[in-house]
């Protein structure tokens, strides 16, 4: 089967190696341009569905990677055939999933032949339907999914917390000016949640157009800096400060941990710098193994002496041969 080849970074106007951003920004601005109920031009709602079916193609990290593999040699109007054993190689025809953007009662609303040889399924699909007044399509899109970042504590990572936070957005009003917004959630912090990971508030997103869904709001997480461990992936770390007789002569010490404090055994003739492993007392993983928590020894010295103890000190200088330098 052969089928026109079709330049979707050329239907949005953007570079081949434009980011996810500038892709949505320029999709965005053309859906409004022909939109069915602002343009009412005759090729508009062929624009419209072309529009949508580029950017179903290049928001997706994977489409993309198999459009662009097969569409580097390709110009846009050119007949393409799918080289041999295409199906194999990229996996395509197993039907599209994920969301679509917009539904049509209008039927013959479905993707073009390429990208139904390339990907299978269906885009636009019907509504069940029709407008008010009897005729035209009934369209509806999906708001826009929306990001946040948001700021907690170690603890409420590893323990998972429910907390109350504030937002603010600004959108513009039709004369122009800036609004702003505030709106407070009840967010629930998954245990183990780790720098980075996203907390999904679904349709907390963007405000839909005739009568779609709203988007999501996703939180990127933060963890705020905490005064006693560091965190490196699922692993803690801590500086333990010991004694100098502590560190010579071993010693039982006391250390705090996020799951309550424990005993730590420190060896004999330890050295600053040492690392002792405390096994599952890191971050916890609610599929896996807990990460653990490392125990630096850093030996610290008395700021001041009394009589007695300069007395043994300079008794030790001494009678001791040990020499840190050789």
């Amino acid at each position: 089967m052969a089928v026109t080849f079709r330049d979707y970074y050329e239907v949005l106007g953007v570079d081949r190696k434009a980011s996810q951003e500038e892709i949505q920004r320029a999709y965005r601005k053309l859906a409004r341009k022909y939109h069915p109920d602002v343009n009412k031009a005759r090729d508009a709602e062929d624009r419209f569905k072309e529009v949508g079916e580029a950017y179903e193609v290049l928001k997706d990290p994977d489409k993309r990677s198999k459009y662009d593999q097969l569409g580097a040699n390709w110009k846009d109007g050119q007949e393409f055939r799918p080289p041999p054993g295409w199906e194999q190689q990229f996996g395509f025809g197993s039907g599209m999933g994920g969301h679509t953007e917009f539904k049509w009662s209008s039927g013959g609303g479905d993707f073009s032949d390429f990208f139904e040889m390339l990907f299978g399924g269906r885009g636009f699909r019907s509504a069940g339907a029709r407008g008010a007044s009897g005729g035209g399509p009934v369209w509806s899109q999906a708001g826009a999914d929306q990001e946040a970042v948001v700021h907690i504590r170690l603890e409420d990572a590893f323990q998972g917390a429910t907390r109350s936070i504030t937002l603010q957005s600004q959108t513009a009003t039709p004369d122009g000016k800036v609004s702003v917004q505030e709106r407070s959630y009840e967010v629930k912090i998954p245990l183990g949640v780790l720098p980075g990971q996203k907390i999904r508030l679904s349709g907390q997103g963007g405000e839909g157009m005739g009568g779609g869904p709203r988007g999501d709001l996703y939180l990127k997480v933060e963890i705020e800096p905490h005064p006693v461990y560091r965190l490196e992936g699922r692993d803690l770390h801590m500086t333990v400060p010991v004694a100098p007789w502590e560190a010579v002569l071993g010693a039982e010490v006391q250390v705090p941990t996020p799951s309550g404090p424990v005993t730590l055994k420190v060896p004999p003739g330890s050295q600053s710098g040492r690392k002792m492993r405390l096994r599952g007392k890191g971050m916890p993983n609610p599929r896996a193994s807990a990460g653990d928590l490392f125990a630096v020894i850093s030996i610290v010295v008395p700021k001041s002496l009394s009589a007695h103890e300069r007395e043994l000190f300079e008794e030790l200088q001494k009678t001791s041969s040990f020499n840190p330098r050789v």
